[in-house]
């Protein structure tokens, strides 16, 4: 990618992964204790920043009930040994998750859990070779075609790491989370998704971006009348603009 491209695809530079909560404080100190982050307060909820390419999570109210297909997105967190598997699935229960059956078969080495307000999640085995050095939170694994995958990439200016039988990946050019996408089929999206990505365009004009957005593939659904304008990415998943 040219340089002045690379710079233009990176104005809306920071990606926050958001989660709606009855209990935003609550669900806040539980992935805070996961991740070993900090909880800062945030315009309208609770945020854990990410460092060292790592994505950010911000927890803000809203009535997220159970688990199912209106839940497109999960964390993937990595593990150095075997030990360091059993010692973040035994935190997570002790903090409040609980396992969750979603088909997966005895012999995949990864976990599955449910964080205290049924947001999915899985540790990861160590040796995972796909996430290796992308740090704790390894991925946020998304239900989503391949169209969005180059879509989040271009928004980003991040590089496609995986495109393979419509599933893709991007990463940051510095590392960290990655996030990737399944491809199809996709459940129909009946409900606005409980969680869902926040971009922040710090010192660029709101509508500059938004128009950029759009050019991309993006659908303006509410311009808002503050500081957030709310879109859809090309598989209709909503996200947000926000001041930084």
């Amino acid at each position: 990618m040219p340089a002045r491209a690379y710079c233009e695809a990176m104005i809306s530079q920071l990606l926050t992964v958001t989660f709606d909560a009855r209990d935003p404080v609550r669900l806040a100190r539980f992935w805070a204790a996961m991740l070993h982050r900090e909880v800062v307060e945030d315009a309208g909820g609770v945020l854990l920043p990410g460092e060292e390419g790592q994505l950010g999570l911000r927890f803000v109210p809203g009535a997220a009930e159970g688990v199912g297909p209106h839940r497109r997105m999960h964390l993937h967190l990595t593990s150095a040994s075997q030990a360091d598997q059993r010692h973040t699935v035994e935190s997570a229960l002790g903090l409040g998750a609980g396992h969750l059956d979603v088909g997966q078969r005895p012999e995949e080495g990864h976990v599955v859990l449910a964080d205290p307000e049924g947001n999915e999640f899985c540790v990861i085995e160590p040796g995972n070779a796909f996430l290796a050095g992308c740090g704790l939170l390894g991925e946020l694994a998304c239900d989503g075609t391949r169209e969005v995958g180059l879509f989040w990439g271009a928004v980003l200016g991040w590089p496609l790491v995986w495109d393979q039988d419509q599933q893709t990946a991007i990463q940051s050019p510095h590392g960290g989370t990655k996030v990737a996408w399944g491809g199809p089929p996709l459940a129909p999206k009946e409900v606005r998704n409980p969680q869902r990505l926040d971009l922040a365009s710090p010192d660029v004009d709101r509508q500059t971006e938004v128009d950029r957005l759009v050019s991309l593939g993006a659908t303006l659904l509410d311009a808002g009348a503050g500081d957030t304008v709310v879109l859809a990415d090309p598989d209709g998943n909503e996200f947000c603009l926000r001041a930084s």
